[in-house]
């Protein structure tokens, strides 16, 4: 089994690497450079509108609470608009059959 000691080559390379000093220059306005491609790399990856939208509901949705509330307001507007539209074509309806019937009771009735 290998011992955890750092043997004599180790305890070598680690003090030759400690009086090694770097002797490059970094170029004139280096961090100034770095920030900017910082800065364009983030503008860059603005998200479009569809993926803001995608985003936006994977965060509502991943709340229980928040999601049962707009799946009952949707399934409650769309019975309304459901039952609005019905109704019209009901009415629409029950009166021409009332039409119908007293022309066919009624001989006088039938149109022209």
């Amino acid at each position: 089994m290998p011992e955890n000691r750092p043997s004599e080559k180790d305890e070598a390379l680690s003090k030759l690497l400690q009086t090694w000093k770097p002797e490059a220059q970094l170029p004139p306005r280096f961090q100034e450079a770095v920030w900017r491609r910082i800065e364009c790399a983030e503008t860059a990856r603005t998200p479009s509108l569809l993926q803001t939208l995608a985003i936006w509901v994977e965060r509502t949705f991943s709340r229980p609470a928040l999601a049962a509330s707009y799946v009952a307001i949707l399934l409650v507007t769309g019975v309304g608009a459901g039952y609005w539209h019905a109704e019209g074509k009901t009415a629409k309806a029950e009166s021409e059959w009332r039409t119908r019937y007293v022309q066919t009771v009624d001989p006088y009735q039938m149109p022209r």
